[in-house]
């Protein structure tokens, strides 16, 4: 039997179905109605475990209806058993996003050090222990949300796309807009790769390759982490129905 996974981001929602912790193709979703969504893979499927990481502010309650949809039901919160110890201050206010990825992490590289850049509508970057422990980490803006924020906070700069190259040093408004904000980025995770030395390290997320093609650092680009760790989640909670 099957599991589903869903990750539901920020600006989308993709979900997979699992055999044990093999992904199969992804689904990818950017509308509202994400229980249908939801409710529409498993619609013809036979499915074990149904787990979702969140990042928007919707209540357990609101995934009610979709036990009837499967054997169980998990929606990965502060108290979601977990192999993974979380040593964040706040459990209750840290992404799940960034727990699922934390698990993956450690599942793909036990008893590493590891730091985890997801560079997505927020640039996250979380360290993991070799004792398998979740220690902390920060948030930044994410690439396009840098180019939204400088457009809306200033009246005469326009909105740019981020460019497939970059100049050391714009010589245009458009040049130095597209430059600055890439190069302070990579400057940003440049300073973490250049502390941490001894850590592997993970990017992921919708613009991980963007970033992993402009640095020489030896970097892992991992696809669906966010799934992966659900996908051990999951697997974990099926062996006890």
């Amino acid at each position: 039997m099957t599991n589903l996974l869903v990750d539901i981001g920020n600006s989308s929602v993709k979900a997979c179905f699992a055999d044990a912790l093999r992904l199969e193709e992804p689904h990818r979703y950017y509308g509202n109605d994400i229980l249908e969504f939801i409710s529409a893979l498993c619609s013809n499927r036979e499915t074990g475990v149904i787990a979702i990481s969140s990042v928007r502010k919707l209540a357990a309650s609101y995934f009610q209806p979709l036990e009837s949809k499967c054997n169980k039901l998990v929606v990965v919160g502060p108290d979601t058993k977990l192999p993974l110890e979380n040593r964040y201050s706040t459990p209750g206010t840290l992404g799940t996003d960034r727990l699922m990825a934390s698990v993956a992490a450690t599942s793909l590289f036990p008893g590493k050090d590891i730091i985890v850049f997801d560079f997505g509508t927020a640039l996250t970057i979380d360290f993991i222990t070799k004792e398998g422990e979740f220690s902390g980490g920060n948030i930044s803006l994410g690439l396009s949300s840098r180019f939204k924020a400088l457009n809306n906070y200033t009246q005469q700069l326009p909105l740019l796309e981020p460019p497939m190259k970059i100049s050391g040093v714009g010589t245009s408004t458009n040049e130095a807009i597209e430059s600055g904000i890439v190069l302070g980025a990579i400057f940003e995770v440049e300073g973490y790769i250049n502390k941490y030395p001894n850590h592997i390290y993970i990017f992921t997320g919708g613009d991980a390759i963007y970033f992993a093609e402009k640095l020489k650092s030896s970097i892992f680009v991992v696809y669906n982490l966010v799934l992966m760790g659900l996908a051990r989640v999951a697997e974990d909670y099926a062996k006890n129905i």
